[in-house]
């Protein structure tokens, strides 16, 4: 069994529909290879998210963070980073909507043992495919990801934006520590986009696996609002190029990744 403790955490708002079948597959993936727990934030769901979390926890190590009310995907990722990130030495978000495969975990477990601080599962690495997606929003994907690749050099990142990744703990804190609760200032879809440019200034070491995103799985609806989400791409790339001091307190504390518990 791998000796690191690992937090997988998954943001679910309204995923009754995923979120069983999703949470079978983690338990499936991960039994008898590491030691895990599942931590569920629920942002305000009004379905049977939170129960089918409590149900769970019955047959496999599964906890609840509840929401009072529906405050974003950023605030949902903002929660469980920092609870999961005190509890394991590694840390995995991935989507609830069982569009992502857990198998991919131990292999970005592994990554990480390579040196690397974030791990990303990417559909714009050779071998990547996705199954089922509409084909504007495959096109405004490839697309946004172009312009930021361009204006945005971030070593071993293509996709900035993919919520299926693999963290050190020790990582996170750092950041954590470094921004506050403004690591993660976005509420909506960009906030993914924002941690890793975070990271970035960081100098924190990314690398990338294929994913093969399946949409056909999925049978909840999609919550994201194309439009206004790549505009907030805009502001989060334009509040990315300012410097650290600017964006956060002033109070900054160095690390030193070569240096890694």
């Amino acid at each position: 069994m791998l000796d690191k403790k690992i937090t997988v955490m998954l943001p679910a708002y309204n995923e009754e529909k995923d979120l069983p079948t999703l949470l079978k597959r983690i338990q499936a993936s991960l039994d008898k290879w590491a030691d895990y727990h599942i931590l569920v934030v629920d942002d305000g769901s009004r379905d049977h998210t939170a129960q089918i979390v409590r149900d769970a926890a019955a047959q496999m190590p599964v906890k609840l963070i509840q929401h009072p009310r529906n405050m974003g995907l950023g605030a949902a990722m903002r929660t469980g980073l920092k609870a999961a990130a005190q509890e394991s030495d590694v840390v995995i978000t991935l989507d609830a909507d069982n569009s992502q495969d857990p198998e991919l975990i131990k292999n970005m477990v592994e990554r990480l043992g390579n040196g690397f601080d974030v791990v990303i599962a990417s559909r714009f690495q050779p071998g990547a495919q996705e199954i089922g997606v509409p084909p504007l929003r495959i096109f405004l994907s490839h697309f946004s990801s172009t312009v930021i690749r361009t204006l945005i050099r971030y070593p071993g990142v293509r996709d900035y934006t993919c919520g299926f990744r693999a963290y050190r703990s020790a990582t996170l804190r750092n950041l954590i520590n470094v921004f506050g609760d403004d690591f993660i200032r976005e509420n909506g879809f960009s906030c993914m986009f924002e941690l890793l440019l975070n990271l970035r200034s960081l100098h924190a070491r990314a690398s990338e696996i294929p994913l093969v995103l399946r949409y056909d799985l999925k049978e909840g609806a999609s919550k994201m609002r194309i439009l206004s989400t790549m505009w907030r791409y805009v502001i989060t790339l334009t509040r990315g190029f300012l410097p650290i001091s600017w964006r956060v307190k002033p109070t900054l504390e160095k690390f030193d990744y070569d240096k890694k518990s």
